[in-house]
């Protein structure tokens, strides 16, 4: 688990395909202890498990993977988002993010203005019930909160820290970002019908029906 707080941007060394699968070699310096091996770290905010070397670390991406993410468009050369796990007493800065992409989804548009930039994100509309004004999601392993959606687009405001301590100011329209939505969301989706009805009747008291 992850909070979406980016604590060092890597360089990708190398990533090939492997059958179905491939394998992708980061060079980076992670901040703590060193990475032991079988460690989660958040590439682009796609939870990897990795395998440490001299410069870095290497990890293998599944097909599930390759498929649902943009790691499988990543060249040799690209700057990308890194975060270690959590630790049950580390500060939740950002929201809880799992490392699970939902979609990669597309920039619509770049609004800079002053020292701030405004992302307007494509949004599935299979998606769309779990991205909401004012909840949180993650872009590219990056803890965002929406400042407005409709049905097809949501926009998130990037402030000067977040321009200055993750790769999302290098990003163009058209681009695509890895999404994963808020996961409390996701239960509440869930709780509006079927056996996740009765969470629903327990949290808020009522009947599970309204």
């Amino acid at each position: 688990m992850f909070s979406g707080l980016v604590q060092a941007i890597g360089t990708v060394r190398s990533i090939r395909r492997d059958g179905v699968g491939g394998r992708l070699e980061i060079a980076c310096a992670l901040p703590g202890e060193p990475l032991v091996a079988g460690e989660s770290v958040a590439v682009d905010g796609v939870c990897l498990t990795v395998q440490p070397n001299a410069n870095g670390f290497a990890a293998d991406v599944s097909p599930e993977t390759l498929r649902r993410t943009t790691l499988a468009h990543h060249a040799t050369g690209r700057r990308v988002n890194l975060e270690r796990s959590l630790r049950l007493c580390d500060r939740l800065g950002g929201h809880l993010v799992l490392g699970h992409v939902d979609a990669a989804v597309a920039i619509v548009a770049v609004r800079p203005a002053a020292a701030f930039l405004t992302l307007r994100m494509a949004l599935p509309a299979a998606l769309a019930p779990e991205v909401a004004e004012k909840g949180s999601v993650a872009l590219d392993g990056v803890s965002l909160t929406v400042s407005s959606a409709s049905g097809g687009w949501f926009e998130a405001v990037l402030v000067p820290a977040t321009l200055a301590t993750t790769t999302l100011g290098e990003r163009h329209r058209g681009d695509l970002l890895n999404l994963e939505t808020d996961v409390l969301a996701k239960y509440a989706r869930r709780g509006r019908g079927g056996e996740g009805s009765r969470l629903a009747e327990l949290l808020g008291g009522g009947d599970a029906s309204d």
